[in-house]
């Protein structure tokens, strides 16, 4: 199944996303880690099937190092949500998807019921 994402590669792109959409998830990764490759489909699902009101995004970490500095993301995966405007969650390297979930489900309630 092909999931609905955009890249974010700079700032700029970032702060308009941050802008344009209420809820708003960001995948820090690198085409480099393994773990982190394999883990975004089942992140991506779990955004498409509980939050189809959240927008996913991606940033290479390689491609886009001034990003990931300015939200001090430094390992990979990590996750970070932001609910109008703000940043709610972050996540790095070990989390399951029910932990995700569980942690995403009340601002995304409050946002959108």
């Amino acid at each position: 199944m092909a999931y609905d994402f955009g890249f974010l590669n700079t700032m700029e792109e970032f702060d308009t996303a941050l802008k344009e959409h209420d809820a708003v998830f960001v995948y820090f990764n690198s085409s480099s880690c393994n773990v982190g490759e394999a883990l975004a489909p089942k992140v991506m699902k779990l955004i498409d099937d509980k939050f189809p009101k959240m927008k996913f995004f991606y940033v290479d970490r390689e491609m886009s190092p001034d990003v990931a500095a300015h939200y001090s993301v430094f390992v990979e995966p990590t996750i970070l949500t932001f609910f109008v405007g703000k940043e709610t969650l972050r996540k790095s390297r070990h989390f399951s998807m029910d932990e995700l979930e569980t942690a995403m489900t009340r601002p995304y309630s409050i946002i959108f019921e």
